[in-house]
């Protein structure tokens, strides 16, 4: 059997430019010989719609969609991703052929932690769905549904099947998708049945999906994988008759009972097509740690800006690190023309900060200006001389540098229609090393849940690909400073960050308490003080634009913690 993932980035609530990829994808599909194709998971909506299937319109506007898909669907059978209301709402999986809707499936796990909140909108599919397919007996599930060994997957293996097929939309984090990989090989050798696996791909306001579709033979083994980051047509050929012989031998699919529920529908298809001979399948391969979370920064940062219609971004320059990275992140996004940067010196700014700065736009051939902010500042602090009077220069002065430079920089945007992009780090929004209506200002934060120790490794591996100094190095090896007092650096604030960013890992990411943190080695005061910045900085937070998720546990969608809140854990 001809096997094609349809793996389309998709546009939540743009039901006719869904309907037209998915069209367009099953055209090809069928045109390559495809006997099956599949979509992603909710692809004619979207994913995720979060409160829009709280409006029973959008879920017949998707059932519409779907209607006008059928009638065009006569080649092949297409799988596809839908909004089913049906009293309730239901998240579903058409069977088109034929012209029609021949059957459905509804997801039966739905998933509701970390970024996901399913339960709160759908109910539960409860019965399996397996159909025939010219002869072949194919099992139907849905993201979710595959991670499990129990209910489901052990159902699709007492079924027999010859071929597993899974819509999915799985969100992206740093190494996820290996581990994916793996579950998904495992399921298709315990099964005995090949295993097609559809993934969606693009960027959703903070999460990216990152493709990876998949075709798996009935061993385990892959036979072709889509590119990660990329719209991509995965074709594939998977042999039925040797997993049928491997049924045979396996003496643990002979133990398990036959399902119950698992009669295949019959689906009414065209006449078989002529043999096209067997065609090897594509295995894209899989980039490394750094190419991979580069590449779901820039694929977030891309479709922020276009699927929400900003002609181009601008950026602070500071001359440090986190700018540099940022710019160059959005370079590769969107091209230098899209891309504006701004440097504010002040009176604490160095020579080598401003250097370096028109370095980094020389190199990506990006446009920079020059707007000083020393007299804006002196004026904010005349008129603030007499509320201040008798008390010494603080972070208040500090801070109002940072907020001059994000009133400028939101006044360029409001001019030019570009969005701002925030240059913060995880680390520094963990402990609220930030200023709130400053550095913090912007429509979308890149680096939000990327730590520091990873924004100096990605500058250097992105300076390795290109073979230049592309961030100059001396802005990955000068010490980071806000350069809002004389000599001011970030040690002076915060715990170095090879001491800082393992303690946010384990405390923000792993959920881990103080006492075991000790148990590692790091100092329990500075483990305290550390915890402490992060629980106040809470509200912050709250405050900051969205950034990419590439953790397992991003501030927002993953972690959320009561700003008032006096628990502290010993």
């Amino acid at each position: 059997m001809r096997i094609a993932c349809a793996q389309v980035n998709t546009v939540v609530g743009d039901l006719e430019g869904n309907l037209a990829l998915v069209r367009d994808s099953i055209r090809d599909a069928c045109a390559a010989g495809a006997s099956l194709v599949l979509t992603p998971e909710l692809a004619l909506t979207g994913y995720p719609p979060e409160d829009l299937l709280l409006r029973p319109s959008f879920a017949d506007a998707s059932r519409d969609a779907l209607d006008a898909l059928a009638g065009e669907v006569t080649d092949c059978v297409a799988l596809v991703g839908f909004v089913e209301h049906d009293e309730d709402v239901h998240n579903a999986a058409a069977v088109i052929a034929d012209g029609r809707v021949q059957a459905i499936y509804r997801k039966r796990f739905l998933p509701n932690y970390g970024v996901f909140d399913e339960a709160r909108y759908f109910r539960a599919g409860t019965h399996p769905l397996v159909i025939d397919v010219q002869g072949a007996r194919v099992g139907i599930v849905i993201c979710e549904d595959i991670w499990y060994p129990a209910p489901v997957a052990a159902e699709l293996a007492r079924a027999r099947l010859d071929v597993i097929a899974c819509l999915s939309s799985s969100p992206f984090h740093l190494a996820k998708g290996d581990g994916r990989e793996r579950m998904l090989q495992t399921r298709a050798s315990d099964s005995g049945a090949a295993l097609a696996y559809c993934n969606q791909v693009g960027g959703q306001d903070e999460l990216v999906f990152d493709g990876r579709s998949v075709v798996i033979d009935h061993a385990g083994d892959v036979v072709a994988r889509a590119p990660m980051f990329d719209s991509h047509l995965l074709v594939a050929d998977v042999q039925l008759d040797l997993a049928a012989g491997r049924r045979l031998r396996e003496p643990l699919l002979r133990r398990l009972e036959p399902a119950d529920d698992a009669a295949a529908t019959p689906i009414v298809t065209p006449v078989a097509a002529p043999g096209l001979g067997t065609v090897p399948g594509d295995i894209a391969d899989v980039p490394s740690p750094e190419g991979e979370l580069w590449g779901a920064l820039v694929l977030g940062v891309r479709d922020y800006v276009g699927k929400n219609g900003f002609p181009g971004v601008i950026i602070g320059l500071s001359g440090g690190i986190d700018s540099a990275l940022t710019a160059a992140i959005a370079v590769d996004a969107l091209g230098p023309d899209r891309v504006r940067g701004v440097a504010m010196p002040s009176v604490f700014t160095s020579g080598q900060s401003t250097d370096d700065a028109s370095a980094l736009a020389s190199s990506l051939g990006i446009r920079m200006d020059i707007i000083p902010i020393a007299p804006v500042v002196d004026v904010f602090e005349a008129q603030l001389a007499d509320v201040f009077e008798g008390r010494p220069r603080d972070v208040a002065e500090e801070n109002l540098q940072a907020r001059v430079r994000g009133t400028l920089l939101m006044a360029v945007s409001n001019k030019h229609g570009d969005m701002v992009l925030a240059t913060g780090n995880k680390s520094e929004m963990s402990v609220g090393y930030s200023t709130i209506y400053g550095d913090m200002a912007g429509g979308f934060a890149p680096l939000r849940d990327v730590s520091k120790t990873w924004v100096y490794r990605l500058a250097s591996w992105r300076n390795l690909e290109e073979g230049r100094e592309l961030i100059p190095q001396a802005t990955i090896e000068r010490p980071p400073t806000a350069e809002l007092r004389p000599g001011q650096r970030d040690s002076d604030s915060l715990p170095e960050y090879e001491v800082l960013d393992p303690i946010l890992e384990a405390y923000v990411e792993q959920d881990l308490p103080p006492a075991a943190l000790a148990e590692r080695g790091f100092p329990d005061d500075v483990v305290r003080r550390v915890i402490g910045m992060v629980d106040r900085a809470e509200y912050k937070r709250r405050q900051g634009p969205p950034g990419i998720k590439t953790t397992p546990r991003a501030f927002g969608r993953d972690r959320r913690m009561p700003i008032t809140n006096r628990y502290g854990e010993r």
